[in-house]
């Protein structure tokens, strides 16, 4: 057993296919089916059982997978660790982070952390809000970067800014030649929000209330992307942060199919934060790229 075969098992193991698997080894398809099952033989249990033409984890299976993916995860931060100790100055920063904020607050974020410190690499992964707090318990990123206090007791979380939410109507909306809004205007329309779960939709939901109304909830999604398409198409409205460099002039602006509008009735903002793990001691770059995005974030 070596870590290039529970490495390719744990591959299989989340989707790839033994071929897909092999080629990312950089070893032949019959020689990777081997050592699966020489793997296996090791374990003592079947791992894989062929569903149609994929691999599925057996219940044997799925309890070793857990021990592997520990077992890489402490061998990975390991090397990190020495690397890190060589070279106080390098170094990974594992980073996971909302999609909507991958257009703007990571992209300057990074960019000024590697003014500073330009050998350290960094790690990105994007997920919805609910996945952001699993990449830390999981330890699959060293940070994250939401836009809700995740609640947990083993999650340290703090502010990085407020986020303004905007109305977001399709541009043949009465309302669209507007600049200021009062969110009651539009209580008997449909509104496009994201799944329960989701800390946008609970804001959107919160705020509804504020202006004397439940939200009527046509269409769900699970991207902020999606409901922006969604607005755009004429299905409805939507309380989204604003795309990037969008503008709430519609006169400067006609051919925009989305017009955001300020709201005057409630105060239209989220957190943006981020967090650690409370248990977990962070690599130094992890810990270095925390204390600039706690600095900086808000800075315009």
């Amino acid at each position: 057993m070596d870590l290039q075969v529970l490495r390719s098992f744990q591959a299989v193991a989340e989707g790839m296919t033994v071929t897909e698997a092999a080629a990312a080894a950089h070893i032949t398809q019959p020689a990777l089916s081997r050592a699966l099952n020489r793997l296996e033989s090791e374990v003592g249990a079947e791992l894989l059982q062929r569903v149609g033409r994929v691999l599925r984890l057996t219940p044997a299976g799925r309890v070793f997978k857990e021990y592997v993916d520990s077992v890489l995860d402490s061998y990975d931060r390991g090397r990190r660790a020495v690397a890190e100790v060589v070279d106080p100055d390098a170094g990974v920063v594992s980073l996971a982070f909302l999609h909507t904020l991958g257009t703007w607050l990571v992209p300057r974020l990074v960019t000024g952390f590697r003014q500073r410190f330009a050998a350290v690499r960094f790690e990105l992964h994007q997920a919805d809000e609910n996945g952001l707090a699993q990449h830390l318990l999981d330890a699959t990123a060293d940070l994250i970067i939401t836009g809700r206090d995740p609640g947990h007791p083993l999650i340290t979380w703090r502010r990085l800014l407020v986020e303004p939410l905007w109305l977001a109507v399709p541009a043949r909306h009465r309302l669209a030649q507007r600049r200021r809004v009062r969110l009651a205007e539009v209580a008997d329309e449909q509104f496009i929000v994201l799944k329960p779960g989701y800390g946008l939709r609970s804001v959107t939901e919160t705020l509804c209330r504020q202006a004397g109304f439940s939200p009527l909830v046509g269409f769900e999604g699970e991207e902020v992307e999606t409901l922006r398409g969604l607005v755009a198409s004429g299905l409805g409205v939507s309380l989204i942060p604003a795309a990037p460099d969008a503008t709430t002039d519609a006169e400067s602006n006609p051919d925009l199919p989305v017009r955001y509008l300020r709201l005057t009735d409630v105060q239209a903002v989220r957190d943006i934060g981020i967090a650690w793990p409370a248990s977990r001691t962070l690599p130094p770059a992890s810990r270095r790229f925390m204390d600039h995005a706690l600095n900086t974030a808000a800075q315009p």
